[in-house]
């Protein structure tokens, strides 16, 4: 059983996304995990291998110690997968978190749409009893599914101060260099490497940020109603 888990369709989607929410709930002392959908292997630039690592490094960063791979296809990633849902409600089942973090279905790339509506199809399912995955494992469903962004916007109601631990989530980031840095001679260019792809994300933060009254914020999309179980609950955050 775990705090989180945060689920990406490719090592570096969860950096990129959430970094610094992670890098926040794990200095606040929750057991957070992350978990890779696929090896990244159809990308342009570095190898399964190299990227492997570079995950491995990046966790390192954001002091989580268990990062983990499913080996979905990359470019392949299904919603509707029988094995594709199997295999992440057997991960749910095995880590049993209280809240996943995963990527919003709001973007370009295929694997990011198919990522985030198989994590939510995923969360359910778990909570099936006759729904198949992890034999031997009780059905387990999370009590919260929180929707990063990616490359697309969409209008947030839940954005996470991540100010303090920024500079964290830059030097999670810096360690998938076969990714987002390139030098002139290299001639596999592609949208990340662009020097201005990591300003654009750090531009977004801050944009993010601005809305709370903060430095850095990271938004996400929620699709439950925040609770208020007593009058003191509406002046949560108010007066910090």
């Amino acid at each position: 059983m775990c705090d989180v888990l945060a689920i990406g369709p490719h090592p570096d989607d969860v950096e990129l996304s959430a970094g610094g929410t992670v890098a926040l709930l794990v200095a606040e002392g929750s057991d957070v995990r992350l978990l890779d959908l696929t090896r990244g292997e159809r990308a342009t630039r570095g190898t399964p291998e190299l990227r492997e690592k570079e995950a491995e490094q990046a966790a390192s960063v954001l002091g989580v110690t268990d990062r983990s791979c499913l080996g979905l296809p990359d470019g392949g990633v299904s919603a509707r997968d029988p094995e594709h849902l199997s295999a992440v409600v057997t991960a749910l089942r095995t880590h049993r978190p209280r809240v996943v973090l995963t990527l919003h279905w709001a973007d370009d790339h295929p694997d990011h749409i198919e990522g985030g509506k198989l994590v939510r199809r995923a969360t359910y399912l778990s909570g099936l009893k006759n729904y198949p995955g992890g034999t031997g494992k009780e059905p387990f469903r999370p009590r919260r599914v929180l929707f990063a962004m990616g490359r697309r916007t969409f209008t947030p109601n839940l954005i996470v101060d991540v100010t303090r631990v920024y500079e964290t989530k830059r030097k999670a980031l810096g360690a998938f260099r076969s990714q987002f840095f390139r030098e002139e001679s290299d001639p596999l260019i592609t949208p990340i490497s662009d020097p201005e792809f990591l300003n654009w994300i750090e531009a977004r933060d801050r944009f993010y940020g601005g809305m709370i009254e903060a430095t850095f914020g990271e938004p996400f999309y929620d699709p439950d109603p925040y609770p208020v179980r007593s009058g003191a609950g509406l002046f949560v955050g108010v007066d910090q």
